[in-house]
């Protein structure tokens, strides 16, 4: 019985002993399957983050060993510390830069997969003529350096439309950008701030220009001054208020009256949509004064004025503010072939009379003859 026994007792051994080399076996050969799987350069494969070292960090990706991400592969832009980028337990996809070494470490990159991904993006918004934002990194001779989805691109200081500002101020800011070229090979991103500033403007103009309408009042800016009027800025698109509609007084030249920077509060006289132009007048902000007189004169009225101009077919005399009456040569004197300048001088006071009194015209015309010249014109 006992010999018997033992030989159960052996048998049952030897079996248990075969079960547990199979359990070995299949374990082994799973394990193997799940470690062997040939990771390659240029990869893309998943992990978490197990641990962040002064050097780099240590990922977890399902390899024998951890993967290794030196510092420099986290990001393409400079930061602060790692931690700003990532965090431990998360996860991340990879950029395989070397296959495993005598140890079975991988060599990882995470800013590869960023920049991969960067310029599939923009590549896909150059397509489409999109505008995107960049922030400024840093000012460098000829432009300004830009970062724009992990990646770094330049924009030339031709396309930089950025005012009131020192080259240290831009740093930090975030401006709309167009994209003139991508080379991934050569990693070369150039942009432009002043092409997707037109673009903005342009869809200004178009809005303005919908809204706008004769007889609207609107407040603008003076851009540029020119001998027949000025250009006032109307949030992105540019009025033109010419020089016989700044004043009701004659005007000899916008400068006199206007300055490059100075606000005004104007009134629309008309919009051309198809055309893009607009028209505009100050002086229809003010009182007509032509109205304010049509009770005040009539004709044959001796009138009191300051010469104003003097052209050679006669003398225009302020009689009123913002109304100037015209004093021809023919009525200077009863003598043929006078010249104005010998009867009466610029800024001069005459007595004048009231020959023809039209202001709905905003016509006046007045008299010299036949009356004693001398007391007509005062000292």
């Amino acid at each position: 019985m006992i010999n018997t026994l033992e030989r159960k007792g052996e048998s049952i051994s030897v079996v248990d002993n075969k079960v547990e080399e199979n359990s070995r076996s299949e374990f082994e050969r799973l394990l193997g399957e799940t470690f062997n799987y040939k990771f390659e350069q240029g990869d893309i494969i998943t992990g978490n983050v197990v641990r962040i070292e002064k050097d780099g960090l240590l990922v977890d990706v399902g390899s024998k060993s951890e993967g290794f991400v030196p510092f420099k592969e986290i990001s393409n832009i400079p930061i602060g510390s790692i931690g700003d980028v990532v965090k431990v337990g998360d996860r991340y996809e990879f950029y395989i830069l070397r296959e495993e070494n005598e140890n079975g470490q991988l060599t990882l990159s995470l800013k590869r997969v960023a920049q991969a991904r960067g310029w599939v993006q923009l590549e896909e918004q150059k397509k489409n003529d999109e505008t995107i934002r960049a922030r400024i990194s840093a000012v460098v001779k000829g432009g300004v350096v830009v970062d724009v989805y992990g990646l770094r691109g330049f924009v030339p200081a031709s396309q930089l439309r950025v005012k009131g500002t020192t080259p240290e101020e831009l740093i930090g800011m975030e401006i709309p950008m167009k994209i003139l070229e991508t080379d991934i090979k050569r990693n070369k991103l150039i942009l432009s701030q002043r092409m997707a500033v037109q673009e903005e403007k342009a869809a200004q103009r178009e809005k303005i220009l919908a809204t706008l309408e004769s007889g609207q009042v609107v407040s603008g800016e003076v851009v540029r001054i020119a001998d027949f009027g000025a250009f006032i800025d109307l949030g992105g698109i540019d009025g033109l208020l010419p020089i016989s509609e700044i004043s009701w007084e004659r005007v000899s030249h916008p400068s006199d009256v206007l300055k490059v920077g100075q606000n005004v509060t104007t009134k629309v006289l008309k919009v051309d949509q198809e055309k893009g132009h607009i028209s505009l007048s100050l002086k229809q902000m003010q009182p007509d004064p032509w109205k304010e007189i049509e009770d005040k004169f009539q004709d044959g009225q001796v009138v009191t004025g300051k010469v104003r101009k003097i052209q050679s077919f006669g003398a225009f005399v302020q009689i009123y503010p913002g109304v100037d009456a015209l004093l021809p040569t023919t009525e200077m004197s009863e003598q043929p072939n006078i010249k104005p300048e010998e009867i009466v001088q610029v800024g001069q006071e005459v007595k004048a009379i009231i020959k023809k009194f039209s202001p709905k015209d905003h016509k006046i015309s007045l008299s010299l003859r036949g009356m004693d010249v001398s007391d007509l014109i005062g000292a």
